[in-house]
């Protein structure tokens, strides 16, 4: 596993995580809608991707959508607000697969992202909704750690760190309260082979993708330039066939 370092919390809690976009222009319409299996919706169809991404809807969509983003970026906890109900229907259509890439901003994002991802997929997309929506909550308990703990923090392996971190940011409790057992969430938490894919994750979006901010959008495989709201995203998909 890489040395992660620990930013320090007033950097953590003030720095961008993201590019603005330029301001949105004209749209096509969409593209004809595919029917889910009987009886299901195309959101209720999730999985983890080879590449360890959390995809929902039609894995034959044609239009492909990867985001990158952080569970502790301030845009990404926006973009998720302003797009959950137009995205999700999008998704629903059958012309949108939407791929949720974890992106490790710094080391508050490795115990975050593991305890979100630690029941699978499914379980994934309404915990990482309900971390951004509550982000100012969890992450603002970064706060009250003095800089001797941040000291210790800055000694410590990056499984001890992740473990001290939820326990600092309230986490286990967190996913507790939404369907992951304690127990689970601490064997997670205790997982080096997750943490190197997490790694591994943001690594390669930073060589294959340019990624240098989050949120970060690809659409068919195609970096978006200056695409981190949904204003601006919103036409780009709809172009695409969406």
């Amino acid at each position: 596993m890489k040395k992660l370092i620990l930013a320090t919390t007033a950097l953590l809690l003030v720095t961008a995580c993201g590019k603005g976009g330029d301001a949105a222009g004209g749209s096509k319409g969409g593209g004809a809608a595919v029917s889910a299996p009987a009886g299901t919706k195309w959101s209720e169809t999730t999985k983890m991707t080879a590449d360890g991404g959390m995809l929902m809807g039609n894995p034959d969509a044609p239009v492909k959508l990867i985001e990158y983003g952080a569970l502790t970026c301030s845009h990404c906890a926006d973009f998720a607000e302003k797009s959950k109900d137009e995205l999700r229907a999008m998704v629903d259509k059958g012309t949108v697969s939407w791929e949720f890439r974890n992106f490790m901003l710094n080391p508050f994002d490795i115990p975050a992202a593991l305890l979100a991802r630690c029941s699978g997929a499914a379980p994934f997309f309404p915990i990482a909704e309900q971390m951004f929506a509550t982000q100012r909550d969890w992450l603002g308990k970064a706060q009250a750690l003095t800089p001797a703990d941040q000291q210790a923090l800055q000694g410590m392996k990056p499984l001890q760190l992740s473990q001290t971190l939820a326990d600092k940011l309230g986490l286990v409790d967190f996913v507790q309260q939404r369907g992951v057992p304690a127990d689970k969430a601490k064997a997670c938490l205790a997982d080096p082979k997750a943490i190197d894919a997490l790694v591994a994750m943001t690594d390669k979006a930073v060589n294959e993708y340019k990624v240098q901010g989050t949120p970060t959008f690809i659409i068919n495989g195609v970096t978006q330039e200056n695409t981190a709201s949904w204003e601006v995203l919103k036409p780009k998909l709809l172009d695409a066939g969406a």
